[in-house]
């Protein structure tokens, strides 16, 4: 048995949310073989375990079938967005698929959830996951720390308001950034905003 390694898998950010079509399972079914388990996370990406000197060409037809292939485990997770029942443009699709491409498979000290919601009505959780982004009309609020695991659920808390879409990727970006040369150890991203105080991060942003 040679060397073995995990590729994340998604569909691409649409209307409707997190959608494979018929062929792409099939795509999926056909690289991984009948042998391999393909696990569903709950940030809303498969996991398959594909062998190392084949990880390059496996990548590429999956992507040739129109899914997006990234990195597993401590690195920050494709974007868990919305199904965008306000319309592409309303809830900022094009948006939303630009800060994945900016975002998504960066190595950091553990894993990295960014969350995304069209509107406020925030259907995809987002003040749930470690960095939250929330449409808000034409402009958009960044929330921090949030944390879903345990008893003691956390909700992100409120780091900027009424950023312009210009400045969004630089301010995501910047946040991971910041997190990556400062995390101590294998420090969750909650704990890390908590040490290093909303001020700071405003700070950071601004």
């Amino acid at each position: 048995m040679g060397e073995k390694t995990k590729l994340a898998v998604s569909p691409a950010i649409q209307v409707g949310g997190s959608l494979f079509t018929p062929d792409q399972l099939a795509k999926i079914g056909t690289v991984a073989g009948s042998d391999t388990k393909i696990e569903m996370t709950s940030f809303k990406q498969l996991y398959l375990e594909v062998p190392l000197d084949k990880r390059e060409a496996i990548q590429e037809e999956l992507e040739h079938a129109g899914l997006e292939v990234y990195p597993a485990g401590f690195a920050t997770k494709s974007l868990i967005a919305c199904n965008f029942c306000k319309g592409a443009e309303g809830a900022g699709l094009e948006t939303a698929r630009i800060l994945n491409r900016a975002i998504a498979g960066i190595a950091t000290p553990t894993p990295l959830k960014i969350g995304y919601a069209g509107c406020a009505l925030g259907t995809s959780e987002p003040l749930l996951k470690d960095i939250a982004v929330v449409k808000m009309r034409d402009t958009f609020d960044i929330y921090v720390g949030g944390e879903p695991k345990g008893i003691k659920t956390v909700t992100g808390r409120l780091l900027v308001s009424g950023l312009t879409e210009e400045r969004l990727v630089f301010v995501v970006s910047t946040l991971i950034d910041f997190y990556k040369q400062q995390a101590k150890g294998k420090e969750k991203f909650s704990k890390f905003v908590d040490r290093i105080t909303m001020e700071q991060l405003k700070q950071i942003v601004a």
